[in-house]
């Protein structure tokens, strides 16, 4: 595996050409649709991997379906598949499944997401992809997993973050359970798919031998809920919502400033409540015993969160920004996307860039994450479009003549 090395991803260098990482020589067949498994390749494509994005010719992925668009385009696949070179491909077709075979030996690995069984059903088993490439790394993508009674059912991220209990710990305490406004668990799931290949590859360079991965949405979303089977497990407690208090510190909430602002705070540790006392000018409630532990203030939390309440629809924003950061108090405004576009360390850190797309122009999106010292990845271009990069694949890579493609198009194979 060949590394390059290159200069840290600045804004100025963002599109600039396939960018070097500490992935630089992995090759990623990405046949997944909509946002958890492309999100895995994706993240390997930030830091170095070449990744190929393979879409059903015509209507393409499914994540192209939904919004935000600009003039047609959609912006999600811009971010979600972007860094990829993209190709169209009708694998449930044979000759489509012959194409297959001619690419995928070129590959380390095959990332997909339909349900356990489909692949076998369209001559891709197992044992026909070892053969196209013996020491293959495979990622599979379910909602369930491939076992279990479960393995067959559909589902997207709102179906596993129910089954998993992350949505009954969202929402106010009498209210009903609140979903996020972004599919949380197609993210984190996302991240489990990258690191569980990048596991895999350490593993196939010690030993030489490729494995699939069975990766369950539901278990990736229940996996992060740390303490909730334990807390179960050993006290017999059922986790439920309690709005935006924290579980587990006090005072922990959401404030709304003189000035209409929200603000959140976090005292997780005694070292920040007293600085938090000291700064509202109650250092009584440091030998209050209803307030000197953690413990005592999660017991009492409605006469502590009352007192904070107090304290902020007393203070603009501005001024309780200025006595909280004096005091090194854990806090920070609600933002939205425009106050992140706006913040100056964020603008410092580059944490957003514009990237160079033959649609669109320029756009914005999030770095890399995270920053490697020594062999930082890269955005070097945003989503393609779809079927943008047949002619360079099949043409170029593997040989076929202009007719050759344009036979395939007619079918609707590519």
């Amino acid at each position: 595996m060949s590394v390059e090395q290159s200069g840290s991803p600045r804004a100025g260098q963002a599109g600039q050409g396939r960018g070097a990482g500490p992935l630089s020589g992995v090759r990623v067949l990405d046949i997944s649709t909509v946002v958890a498994g492309p999100f895995s390749s994706t993240l390997m494509a930030d830091l170095g991997a070449e990744v190929l994005k393979v879409e059903l010719p015509g209507e393409g992925d499914h994540i192209r379906q939904l919004p935000p668009h600009k003039d047609g385009v959609a912006l999600w696949s811009k971010v979600a598949n972007r860094n990829k070179r993209g190709i169209t491909l009708d694998l449930r077709q044979p000759e489509g499944i012959g194409i297959l075979e001619r690419l995928l030996p070129r590959y380390d690995v095959l990332v997909e997401n339909f349900r356990p069984g489909t692949l076998d059903r369209w001559g891709l088993d197992m044992a026909r992809l070892r053969a196209m490439r013996p020491d293959l790394i495979v990622l599979r993508v379910t909602g369930f997993g491939q076992t279990g009674p479960y393995r067959s059912r559909p589902g997207f991220a709102r179906i596993f973050e129910a089954m998993s209990g992350f949505v009954n710990l969202c929402g106010e305490k009498d209210g009903p359970p609140l979903y996020p406004g972004f599919p949380v668990s197609d993210a984190l799931t996302g991240v489990f798919g990258a690191y569980a290949i990048a596991a895999a590859l350490l593993h196939r360079e010690k030993h030489g031998e490729g494995q699939e991965i069975d990766l369950s949405a539901t278990e990736a979303m229940l996996r992060v809920l740390d303490f909730m089977p334990i807390e179960y497990d050993q006290l017999g407690v059922v986790r439920a919502r309690q709005g935006n208090l924290n579980a587990y510190s006090a005072p922990s909430s959401v404030y709304k400033t003189r000035d209409d602002k929200w603000v959140v705070l976090a005292v997780s540790a005694p070292t920040v409540f007293r600085r938090l006392a000291i700064a509202i000018g109650r250092t009584d409630l440091l030998e209050d015993p209803l307030f000197r532990t953690n413990t005592a203030r999660i017991q009492n939390r409605d006469r502590i969160e009352a007192i904070m309440e107090d304290w902020f629809r007393a203070h603009a924003l501005s001024e309780a920004s200025d006595i909280l950061m004096r005091h090194e108090v854990s806090f920070s405004p609600i933002y939205d996307i425009a106050d992140i576009v706006a913040d100056p360390h964020f603008i410092e850190r580059e944490v957003l860039v514009r990237v160079q797309d033959e649609e669109l122009g320029t756009v914005n999106m999030q770095n890399v994450v995270p920053r490697f010292s020594k062999t930082p990845g890269r955005i070097w271009r945003a989503g393609p479009g779809i079927g943008q990069h047949n002619d360079e694949v099949y043409g170029q890579e593997l040989g076929m003549s202009q007719e050759q493609q344009a036979a395939l198009r007619e079918r609707s194979i590519i």
